[in-house]
Order: C-alpha cells, then structure tokens, then sequence
C-alpha cells in the first residue's frame, strides 16, 4: 500500500486594508473606468470582497447627505431638578432676607 504524499499549500496572511484603500476601490469599481476583473487583477482581491464595499460604500452614502444625526435627550430629569434648585434659592433667599443677612449683600 502506497500513501500519497500531501501537497504543501502556502497559508496566505490575512491582510488588513485601509478605509481609505476600500473606499477608493469601491469608488474605482462603481465609476466602470475599469472593470471588476481588472481592480481584481491589479490590486489581488477577490471580486465578492470589491462587491462587499461598494455595498457598504453605497449603504454609508445615505449618511452624507442626511446630516447629522440628533439624538432626543429626556430632559425631564434635569427639569425636575431645576425646579428642586430654584425652590431652594427661592426659600434661603427669603429666610436670609428675613434674618437682614441678604439686603446687605445686595
């Protein structure tokens, strides 16, 4: 019995690309100045990861012209507590009035 032997296959190293680097492909890619073949070819990248950023290119696109976005803040807290302070001013001001400590002050 004869085993055969198995083939060495040289394990690629994960690359990490800019965001900068994707949007310009992506870019490149929905412009059709050349084709996804050719961005492929050239820059060694697999044509399902060129389509994965001209989704996500065109997905965040709706972002640029939206604005910013606001996000609502419950201010009935911070209210509440405005009211409680005001109060408290409101009856250390007339006890001190009353005690004649704040008409000098004045």
């Amino acid at each position: 019995m004869r085993l055969k032997k198995k083939a060495t296959v040289a394990r690629r190293i994960r690359r990490m690309h800019s965001p900068e680097f994707k949007a310009r492909i992506a870019l490149e890619a929905l412009s059709g100045i050349k084709t996804q073949a050719q961005l492929c070819q050239e820059h060694d990248l697999h044509a399902n990861q060129i389509n994965d950023w001209k989704q996500q290119l065109i997905a965040g696109a709706k972002g640029v012209f939206g604005g910013p976005v606001v996000k609502e803040v419950d201010t009935t807290a911070m209210e509440a507590k405005i009211g409680r302070l005001t109060l408290e001013n409101d009856f250390l001001e007339r006890a001190l009035t009353k005690a004649g400590l704040l008409s000098a002050r004045k």
